[in-house]
């Protein structure tokens, strides 16, 4: 199991094609559309929302909604066969369904209108409801069919891509589970609030830096991403030939500790006499396993029933630590390679052609790298059951499986990797998971991401504000984006590179319709993904809430610096939001002052570290809202800062939410300047 920030994903990682979607659909006189656009979807309310497609070219097609006050709209396909057009859309409401007409018809059914927001970032934005605080009461509680999700599969491209892998569901406790909590617990604060349906479109990927999410057009102005560019283009020329070297490699590594006698192990006919017996869905603790890296090779035996026959079928495991060949009657229908593949759920598909009624033996193959290992999930995600099967049309793979260790890690060559290209490469998530989703039509976006700029933070400053202003082009758009400032942890070697990433998204502040969550209360030290996403996503909420929708009287903002007024030895910070400025726990701690000699000193001690002056809270008219800071010593201070070089800053001063860590002069200090 690998032991980073970026190993929790959620979902099946497919490596975009790097053909252009558009190309294949115009192979086909079929009406086709993009998977962000079907039944059961929220439509953004009253604007003028885009649909988009293929058909052959020169095609007419017409959508006509059932909304009150409806119209036909009519598009034609281009050279390329793509067509596009817009529907003006209704207040909020539904269901509805949408007819789409050309050499063919579509229907789109169950469509709502009501209020659409995409949620993105790493991991803790890609966190799912399963492994939040309370999570079982919390799934089982989410019923409401007015919040609908969709869930971008995981997948990188060097060129911007047409579609992507997803579909709209209705939100129940079965969709939910894997779907991220953030940004659930967000749209639940906005259905409450607004009434209204909500659809939450998820587009994250642990362990992934903001250039990633950013387009070639965004990155254009950085030179330090130049490098990730040129790749990302010879890539794009030699696609073909780069995948199948990929895949031959592939081939020859499986080769070389795959031997012949354990596929035999795969087929039907194999006794597996003196096999070992283990319940899956499980974390490998036995003593037998919990000690032992490599393959270990798995066996089932199940029923197909006869309506089954020459169907094809769909084969879920649920997650699997790390990788996983799985096989079903000795041919192999599958494969989940690379890294941070642990608590990605395999879904697979099994040819109609190897689909008989009665016993049918699936095999897996599981590869652990390292740490724990095996099918670790829920039992409800472990079934094989036909294409578009019903909930009850389905035969469970969890239970009792038989076991045979195969290879030792230690004698497992090297894994081959895709040339170049990774999640971290510049542009190649906005490529493969962003750009299939726009221009759908949304109210804004939400983001919780940082943890893996760390190492540029002061780059950052400059990288978010970009990304930012990158997507709202792309939309056209000057479309509410708040975010997350990432949440205390015990970073090892910090020397300052944390807070003076919380310092660059604060600055994003500084940016129109932005709004930054706090989590300095929320965090836990010892984990980087706190499991309270509850308060995330509410605190989010708060920020949509009061400058999206307009609803007053509600507190949306812990306290942010507004200015400082120097008085002698002491220094006045001013925030705003900050009514009932209050210090928890004590004596405030953290805040240091410089002078013109630009060297910090603890505020509230002499130059000897004796207590000097204690740090007080000065009162205003309409509550408290400045801090007074001073020292012993009457040097004059004109730069003060607190919590401002560590990774877990004492979180005393607060008002409703806690303050952010803040220094009023912005020099960099942790972190180079790029070149």
């Amino acid at each position: 199991m690998a032991a980073t920030v970026s190993r929790f994903h959620f979902r099946r990682c497919c490596i975009a094609s790097l053909l252009s979607l558009a190309a294949a659909f115009t192979a086909s006189a079929d009406v086709r559309l993009p998977a962000i656009i079907g039944s059961n979807m929220v439509v953004q309310s009253e604007t003028d929302a885009p649909f988009w497609g293929w058909a052959d070219p020169g095609e007419t097609v017409t959508l006509t909604p059932d909304w009150p006050g409806a119209a036909a709209v009519r598009a034609t396909a281009n050279e390329s066969g793509k067509w596009t057009c817009t529907i003006a859309t209704p207040e909020a409401g539904g269901p509805y369904s949408i007819a789409i007409a050309g050499n063919n018809a579509l229907e789109l059914t169950n469509v709502l209108v009501g209020e659409v927001w995409l949620a993105s970032g790493q991991s803790n934005m890609e966190w799912p409801m399963r492994a939040t605080n309370n999570a079982q009461a919390e799934i089982e509680a989410a019923t409401d069919g007015k919040i609908r999700l969709f869930l971008v599969q995981n997948a990188i491209a060097p060129a911007p891509q047409d579609d992507c892998n997803g579909r709209w569901v209705e939100c129940s406790p079965e969709t939910v589970r894997d779907f991220s909590a953030v940004a659930y617990f967000f749209g639940r604060d906005l259905r409450t609030s607004l009434g209204v349906p909500v659809g939450l479109i998820g587009s994250e990927w642990g362990g992934t830096p903001a250039e990633s999410w950013t387009s070639a057009e965004g990155l254009a102005s950085f030179p330090q991403y130049t490098p990730g560019l040129e790749l990302m283009r010879m890539l794009r020329e030699d696609a073909d030939a780069i995948e199948q070297q990929y895949q031959n490699d592939l081939a020859a590594w499986k080769a070389k500790y795959a031997r012949s006698d354990q596929l035999n192990w795969t087929k039907p006919d194999f006794g597996a006499t003196g096999w070992n017996a283990i319940e899956q869905p499980s974390n490998w603790s036995s003593p037998d396993l919990a000690n032992f890296d490599g393959t270990v090779w798995c066996r089932k035996t199940v029923d197909i029933p006869e309506a089954w026959a020459g169907r094809e079928l769909t084969l879920e495991l649920g997650p699997v630590d790390d990788q996983d060949e799985t096989f079903f009657n000795g041919v192999s229908v599958g494969e989940t390679r690379g890294v941070n593949q642990w608590n990605s759920p395999r879904r697979y598909t099994v040819p109609a052609k190897l689909v008989k009624a009665g016993p049918a033996v699936v095999a897996v193959s599981v590869l652990d790298t390292g740490g724990g290992g095996g099918m670790h999930g829920d039992p409800a995600q472990m079934f094989v059951a036909p294409k578009g099967h019903s909930e009850s049309d389905t035969v469970s793979l969890s239970g009792t499986w038989s076991y045979q260790k195969g290879v030792s890690a230690n004698d497992i060559p090297p894994q081959p990797q895709k040339r170049g290209m990774t999640a971290g490469t510049p542009t190649a998530l906005y490529n493969g998971m962003i750009a299939p989703v726009k221009p759908f039509a949304i109210r804004g976006a939400i983001w919780y991401q940082g943890e893996s700029n760390r190492g540029g933070a002061y780059a950052y400053r400059d990288l978010f504000k970009a990304m930012i202003q990158d997507w709202r082009t792309k939309w056209g758009t000057e479309f509410p984006f708040y975010f997350v400032q990432i949440a205390p942890y015990t970073y090892g070697g910090d020397s300052g590179q944390t807070a003076e990433l919380r310092e660059a998204q604060l600055m994003a502040l500084g940016l129109p319709n932005t709004g930054m969550a706090v989590t300095m209360d929320i965090g836990n030290p010892r984990d980087i993904h706190p499991r309270n996403k509850q308060d995330v996503g509410h605190r989010l909420a708060l920020w949509a809430r009061a400058k999206t929708y307009g609803e007053t009287g509600i507190e949306f903002s812990g306290p942010l610096y507004r200015d400082v007024v120097a008085s002698g030895s002491q220094i006045i910070v001013r925030f705003d939001h900050a009514a009932g400025l209050n210090s928890r726990g004590g004596a405030l701690k953290g805040f240091e002052i410089a002078g013109e000699d630009k060297v910090w000193r603890a505020a509230g001690r002499d130059d000897r570290g004796r207590h000097g002056h204690p740090l007080g809270l000065r009162h205003r008219q309409a509550g408290r809202r400045a801090l007074r800071l001073g020292r012993r010593r009457r040097a004059q201070p004109v730069q003060r800062r607190w919590s401002a070089r560590l990774a877990l800053p004492d979180r005393q001063l607060e008002a409703r939410d806690p303050a952010l860590s803040r220094r009023t002069i912005r020099r960099r200090e942790a972190t180079a300047r790029p070149a």
